[in-house]
């Protein structure tokens, strides 16, 4: 499916800039342009959906909104949109971590001065954008409006008749919060606007878009709203069993996600087209995209209410069937399988008969023997392997909280004999780790921007089964300037992986 190629993992939200968090402005196309220049033809991001109360972008309320905190004020200055005044409201002075709750309650108020300011043309555009994306804008708008007109509590609490999208009490409803419903429209039209010309500046660098796709959804979100026969629902509208995993590597005790399952029954019926179409249109955001979760397909664990993530089960998922189907929608898709964590070998035969590449890492590699399919030695030609991925902390601080057998096995691997403590943007045992990865069979490797600035274990992005403290991290311009660019650039030389385009043509099922 892909080229020979390698990339760098940095989420939007860490890119460098004054407005508190990583937008789509100049910042990512410079971006963009550091990775052409080390001959990386591929740059990963996680989902671009609204976060959920702990900024986690894998609980979305939506399955096809963006966050509309990537808006680049800036942007919206050049269309005449914000006064110079209004741009340096945005301005956060901290630029190390992401301002969540200084965003929350600030930059909503000034893209209403922004949507105030719309002309005639704008509004034609913006009927345009609406009508093109009829199928879930009208909801996702709707439940947004309801839901600030009610402090923002979850839709399971609205007044029955919301509750239930009785059709007078969803007429009434579009009526009275018509005006914030368009102010809704308008948001996500920006953000989309914004989006697909960075998108274009990006792959005129000749460097792809890895996407990411959450395998679930939030309970409070506007597509459990608008379909409730397609989720595990109580008879209250909330949610049954939930969502997790049971104890490994990350967490002992199990992960208790909370979201809520899919009926795949029900899905079955119409041929699995809500999934379809959620696929397609992120085929249609990203030149390629991880599917988050992947063995979720083959089979998913079913946490009861009221229980803890090791009293759950796993019962069997939807598998082939609904890959079949997305193969003769598109049959060229583009996908990455997530396949790990606890993966037994019907996940291994699903992922193998749809023919995407799965996913290996390196910091799971030496946590058994010379088997280990994460070691480099093991892997296939169809894999995208990781140093570590956003889950997983740094190399460098791996090795440091490693245990000295497993550090041994590292260090003896990567025929490392130096000073592995050593961090920093030469690190030569972060090198080490690169250079074994790089000559690998796997058609592309991926390394988060952490270890290219060699930073350690404070710069986690997320630590699985903790709450809070996640989804901060951004990296400066400073820390982007120190990359040894050359080294990069030759690594890909040597093992051959120099830019091109990261996607062959076609695949096959």
């Amino acid at each position: 499916m892909f080229n020979r190629a390698s990339g760098v993992l940095l989420h939007i939200s860490s890119l460098p800039g004054k407005f508190g968090i990583g937008t789509f402005g100049d910042e990512p196309v410079k971006f963009a342009q550091r990775l052409a220049r080390m001959g990386c033809g591929a740059w990963q991001i996680l989902p671009l959906g609204p976060t959920d109360s702990y900024n986690s972008p894998y609980a979305s309320m939506g399955a096809y909104a963006g966050n509309v905190f990537f808006i680049d004020p800036k942007g919206l200055y050049d269309e005449g949109l914000l006064t110079e005044d209004e741009v340096a409201e945005c301005v956060c002075e901290n630029e190390y971590v992401a301002q969540y709750e200084h965003l929350k309650k600030t930059r909503v108020s000034v893209f209403r001065k922004a949507y105030a300011r719309l002309d005639e043309k704008g509004q034609k555009e913006l009927d345009a954008f609406i009508e093109e994306n009829s199928f879930w804008l009208p909801d996702y708008a709707l439940f947004r409006a309801i839901g600030a007109a009610n402090s923002n509590i979850r839709w399971q609490d609205w007044d029955l008749p919301l509750k239930k999208r009785e059709a007078d009490a969803i007429k009434k409803a579009s009526e009275e919060f018509s005006e914030e419903i368009r102010f809704n429209e308008f948001l996500q039209w920006k953000f989309y606007s914004q989006w697909f010309l960075l998108k274009k500046k990006v792959n005129a660098l000749g460097v792809h878009i890895i996407g990411d796709m959450p395998m679930y959804l939030a309970s409070d979100s506007s597509d459990l709203w608008a379909n409730p026969q397609l989720f595990e629902l109580d008879e209250n509208l909330d949610t049954a069993a939930r969502a997790g995993v049971p104890p490994d590597y990350f967490c002992e005790d199990g992960q208790l996600w909370g979201n809520p399952l899919y009926m795949w029954s029900e899905m079955e019926k119409d041929g699995y087209s809500w999934w379809i179409s959620r696929l397609k249109f992120a085929l249609k955001m990203y030149d390629a995209v991880r599917i988050d979760h992947f063995r979720a397909f083959s089979a998913y664990y079913s946490i009861p209410k009221g229980k803890s993530a090791r009293e759950g089960e796993w019962i069997k998922g939807p598998g082939m069937k609904l890959f079949s189907m997305l193969k003769k929608e598109c049959p060229n898709a583009a996908v990455i399988a997530e396949d790990l964590g606890d993966v037994d070998e019907d996940v291994k035969s699903l992922v193998k008969k749809c023919g995407f590449p799965g996913m290996r890492v390196m910091q799971f590699a030496f946590l058994s023997d010379t088997e280990n399919t994460h070691l480099p030695h093991n892997y296939e030609r169809n894999t995208v392997a990781y140093t570590g991925t956003h889950d997983n902390n740094t190399i460098l601080g791996y090795l440091w909280e490693a245990g000295e057998i497993q550090r041994k096995k590292t260090l003896e691997y990567i025929d490392f004999s130096g000073d592995w403590g050593k961090g920093g943007n030469s690190s030569p045992v972060i090198r080490a780790m690169l250079r074994s990865l790089w000559q690998s069979v796997a058609s592309i490797v991926i390394v988060p921007i952490q270890d290219l600035c060699g930073f350690g274990s404070d710069t986690k992005m997320n630590r699985p089964g903790t709450a809070e403290g996640n989804w901060e991290f951004r990296v400066t311009n400073s820390a982007l300037d120190s990359i040894d660019t050359d080294y990069v650039k030759r690594l890909n030389e040597i093992y051959g992986r120099k830019i091109s385009p990261i996607i062959k043509k076609s695949v096959d099922f």
